[in-house]
């Protein structure tokens, strides 16, 4: 089916952007794919997410995207992707200049991967926005990879949520936040990220001039690390950040008095608890709900 396709599209014109996700295409279907793309020069976008391409996949598209030049947007999540993938998507990642839009996510990279993926997005020079969340990165990759995007000069977007970075992973982040001024959006949430972690990304931030959002949520990190990332706004005057992300996590008076601090210093500045809530200091008197009351006799003298 995928040759097939691959052959009619292969000299075809009108179509744009293409969604082959979720078909099973496998190796053999993705290089089908990826030949035509070779000689297809207008398709922009293509999402060949959940099509278990595997090594073979990783390979097929790797040589093509050192050939195609169109490409701008490529969705390869959930393809099964492992260490021996990551070695072939990293020198295409390296070499290709075009596509501004990758999602890396639902994969199985794991350490390995994010030493080799790292020095691939240090040297790339074309990537705005990378998805790589939903792997394996622990903490030495995880050290890796942030080390790579301290030095990549290009990127806007990085989600690397739902990974293993733990403190150490966010201890590299943190020296990246210092050394990097264009990522503009991180998000971080379900990492391990304790009160340690959570200070080593705050030491970042009180350096930072550009990141506008921060994802920190599903961490870990107590108040007093949502505290110290707080203070660390307070501490950097030209702060880009307008929207931050903070655990779902009581709020003690240290961290509500904070929050008003902040707010009054930065008043455009959104601050959301569990990614869906403003981070407010807590009512002491509770509203309680109560049931209607069963209206008995006459309706006209029942009270609601």
């Amino acid at each position: 089916g995928a040759k097939a396709l691959a052959l009619s599209l292969m000299a075809d014109t009108s179509i744009l952007t293409l969604d082959l996700s979720d078909n099973w295409l496998q190796g053999e279907g993705a290089a089908a794919i990826a030949e035509m793309l070779k000689e297809n020069g207008y398709v922009s976008a293509i999402d060949l997410s959940d099509n278990k391409l595997g090594v073979e996949g990783a390979k097929a598209f790797s040589a093509m995207l050192l050939e195609n030049t169109t490409i701008v947007s490529l969705q390869l999540s959930g393809n099964e992707f492992d260490d021996h993938a990551a070695e072939y998507l990293a020198a295409a990642i390296t070499a290709n200049s075009k596509v501004e839009i990758l999602d890396l996510s639902y994969n199985m990279f794991g350490d390995k991967a994010g030493e080799i993926l790292g020095m691939a997005i240090a040297e790339n020079t074309g990537l705005k926005e990378l998805k790589i969340s939903w792997n394996h990165f622990h903490s030495q990759g995880a050290a890796a990879l942030a080390k790579g995007l301290g030095a990549n000069i290009f990127l806007k977007v990085l989600d690397v949520s739902y990974n293993g970075f733990g403190n150490s992973g966010a201890a590299a982040l943190g020296e990246a936040l210092k050394a990097n001024n264009v990522l503009e959006e991180l998000n971080v949430g379900n990492n391990r990220i304790s009160v340690e972690g959570a200070l080593h990304i705050a030491a970042g931030l009180k350096e930072n001039k550009t990141l506008k959002r921060l994802n920190m949520t599903r961490n870990p990190m107590q108040s007093e690390g949502c505290c110290g990332v707080l203070k660390a706004l307070q501490a950097n005057s030209g702060t880009g950040i307008e929207i931050l992300d903070l655990p779902d996590i009581p709020v003690n008076k240290e961290l509500a008095e904070l929050c008003d601090a902040v707010k009054i210093l930065f008043p455009n500045l959104l601050l959301r608890r569990g990614g869906n809530m403003k981070l407010q200091r807590k009512s002491q008197s509770k509203v309680e709900l109560q049931t209607r009351p069963k209206v008995v006799g006459n309706s006209q003298n029942a009270v609601a």
